[in-house]
């Protein structure tokens, strides 16, 4: 039996613990969070933290795993790649990896590499970021390098709001560290979605649209995506191989991604943001929805080393997405009302991480989500006017 540690055990984290154990393997799931649900379904639990690279290297080598797997999580990413290529297992390369992971860096690769890039620049030190501020045009990002689930953003016009942006976003920097790019105009939607590379190919890609609720204290953090894109198949075509491009420049082997990409208002195609691993919110279920791909065995599978070569591109059938129930306060939960034909015509499945009674946050990071709806659509429509429209059919009440 082949031994496998998952870092991390979130509820959206279970679908990946689930398909391991379906395809055999002994499960190792490790995180500093106990009490998280994935591990009830695991064989083994360590208490480590998924981005201390060293522990569990050596956790790794001792209990001889056999592939190691970040799912649905950007921090834990480099771990994964770090303690695979220590131990000669299945993985890219460990460098590509921070370089997509490090916003700062992956903004530099794609500028030195001729790729549309918005004009960016890491900082450690306040002083420095705001000498060089007038090189800047706003509106401008101000973000942590290495954070995930839209923590920590800020979007500034001027200089005057820049030290609390700057303060706000290195407090969610694990190394500290901040950047400020320039903000990309677009005209219709941001694109969301995963894709998969065996031996260096982009083999496999859905791309959708990312929907952002203006309301939210913070309106960076996506509250929903749909599939499939609305993008034509020309525009799709052409971000494909931008993608593969930049998979090749980074000698990336078999693995999954997931990408926030901007088509800009003059037609350029500008990757905002690569991850080398599969999407949260549920998006491998989606996509396994619409196109009957299971891209969470094929992470599985790439990371012992097993055989990822019948994986083919499939064109979407229908349309899907998720939906994040979320709350613009904080206090306690006292009741979700939603339109009932929805309940009965719109929602696949339901992931609560939340029930009335319990005290909530405002929806101001991913992991803020009450919980997640897979939803299904009669068409793009209807699709598009529920994720953007989303009072007209549900309500979160609070008190």
């Amino acid at each position: 039996m082949k031994k496998i540690i998952l870092l991390g055990a979130s509820r959206q984290q279970i679908p990946c613990i689930l398909s391991a154990k379906k395809l055999g393997c002994h499960v190792i799931t490790c995180d500093y969070l106990p009490d998280n649900p994935g591990h009830h379904y695991s064989d083994e639990y360590y208490n480590i933290s998924t981005t201390d690279k060293e522990s569990i290297l050596n956790l790794a080598k001792k209990l001889n795993i056999d592939g190691i797997v970040s799912y649905a999580s950007d921090p834990s990413a480099s771990t994964a790649a770090y303690v695979a290529e220590q131990m000669d297992l299945p993985t890219s390369p460990y460098r590509s990896v921070e370089i997509l992971s490090k916003k700062d860096q992956f903004r530099s690769f794609l500028t030195k590499n001729g790729f549309n890039a918005p004009k960016a620049k890491g900082y450690y030190s306040y002083e420095t970021a705001v000498n060089d501020f007038m090189f800047f045009s706003p509106p401008v990002f101000v973000k942590p390098v290495d954070s995930s689930g839209s923590k920590g953003i800020s979007l500034i016009s001027d200089i005057y709001g820049l030290k609390e942006a700057f303060e706000k976003a290195q407090a969610f920097s694990r190394e500290k560290r901040i950047i400020i790019e320039e903000c990309i105009n677009i005209d219709s939607y941001q694109v969301a979605g995963d894709g998969f590379s065996v031996d260096g190919e982009l083999v496999f890609r859905c791309f959708g649209n990312d929907h952002f609720d203006p309301a939210n204290l913070n309106p960076f953090v996506p509250v929903a995506a749909t599939f499939p894109s609305i993008m034509s198949s020309e525009i799709q075509a052409k971000v494909h191989e931008e993608i593969q491009r930049l998979i090749s420049l980074l000698q990336m082997k078999t693995g999954a991604y997931n990408f926030d990409i901007r088509v800009a208002e003059d037609g350029k195609i500008y990757i905002i943001e690569i991850g080398p691993r599969n999407g949260g919110c549920y998006i491998p279920q989606v996509i396994e929805f619409l196109t009957g791909t299971d891209l969470v065995e094929y992470t599985i599978k790439a990371a012992l080393g097993e055989d990822c070569s019948e994986l083919r591109f499939t064109e979407p059938r229908g349309f899907c997405g998720y939906f994040a129930v979320h709350s613009y306060k904080e206090g306690v939960l006292k009741d979700i009302r939603i339109d009932s034909n929805v309940k009965k015509n719109n929602i696949i499945e339901s992931y609560f991480n939340q029930q009335p009674g319990d005290i909530i946050k405002p929806y101001m990071y991913s992991n803020a989500a009450i919980g997640i709806f897979l939803m299904k659509f009669s068409s793009m429509t209807e699709m598009l006017e529920m994720a953007d429209v989303q009072d007209k059919w549900i309500q979160v009440l609070v008190e």
